[in-house]
């Protein structure tokens, strides 16, 4: 008679179990189109159809779209881990009325409102910006990184215009 370990099969099936887990996620992870994913979240943020895509061999893909009362735009470098993912919209044109006034509002909703993006200059204007690497990035965070920027754009921009615009 074979001596019958329950337990010992049960830990061997789990062992089995988590590693092909694991080896599925790493899988996923590395096969990741995030182009595709990126498209899908366009898509069901747009407004009137704005979504637009321009593919340059150098610059990677860019796209923009319009949500609520901003234009976002998304940026992806490249498809290795190295790469990164950037997505801006434009919240005020400078120069602005009581500048520092408006810097120091800004600064402290950097510290507050912003999640994973932030306030910045480009170019002479206001943004609201959010960057990140392609390593480990999955679907959600990028989803997350474009809602985040769109939502805190759109929610942001006509007060900001409203208090500081034109000097």
């Amino acid at each position: 008679m074979t001596n019958y370990q329950p337990d010992q099969e049960k830990a061997t099936n789990e062992s089995i179990s988590t590693e092909e887990l694991v080896n599925d996620v790493i899988e996923v992870s590395t096969t990741i189109n995030h182009v595709e994913v990126i498209e899908n979240v366009i898509h069901s943020l747009e407004q009137d159809d704005s979504g637009m895509v321009s593919q340059s061999s150098e610059d990677g893909y860019q796209w923009k779209f319009k949500y609520g009362s901003v234009e976002v735009f998304v940026q992806l470098t490249g498809k290795t881990d190295e790469d990164s993912l950037t997505v801006w919209s434009t919240v005020l044109k400078l120069p602005a009325k009581d500048e520092s006034r408006l810097m120091r509002q800004l600064l402290e909703m950097n510290c507050s409102s912003t999640f994973e993006a932030r306030f910045g200059i480009i170019e002479n204007q206001v943004v609201v910006i959010s960057t990140r690497t392609l390593a480990e990035l999955s679907p959600g965070e990028v989803s997350r990184l474009i809602t985040i920027v769109a939502t805190i754009a759109d929610n942001n921009d006509d007060a900001l215009q409203l208090e500081f615009g034109a000097a």
